[in-house]
């Protein structure tokens, strides 16, 4: 696990806040998993968007998804950073 992403572990009790979506055009779009560590990357590095690792995706990508509705909109922020806090 890199600086500022989440485990798997943690992954596993927040995935169900992110909407499942499946296209039929155009290419595969990134897992939630990976645009999430590249959004928490960003905030905790204090990066700019552009900086974001290609591990994570194209930089606009990530900075779409944090900017649109990649969250449920039912969903309480609290709940994500409950779920996202270091295990010990």
């Amino acid at each position: 696990m890199k600086r500022y992403e989440i485990s798997p572990a943690q992954w596993k009790y927040i995935k169900d806040l992110f909407p499942y979506k499946k296209s039929k055009r155009g290419r595969p779009s990134r897992s939630h998993y990976e645009i999430f560590n590249g959004i928490l990357w960003v905030l905790f590095s204090g990066a700019s968007w552009r900086d974001v690792p290609e591990r994570y995706g194209p930089w606009k990508t990530v900075y779409d998804r944090f900017n649109g509705n990649a969250i449920k909109e039912d969903q309480n922020p609290k709940q994500i950073s409950k779920c996202t806090k270091k295990e010990t």
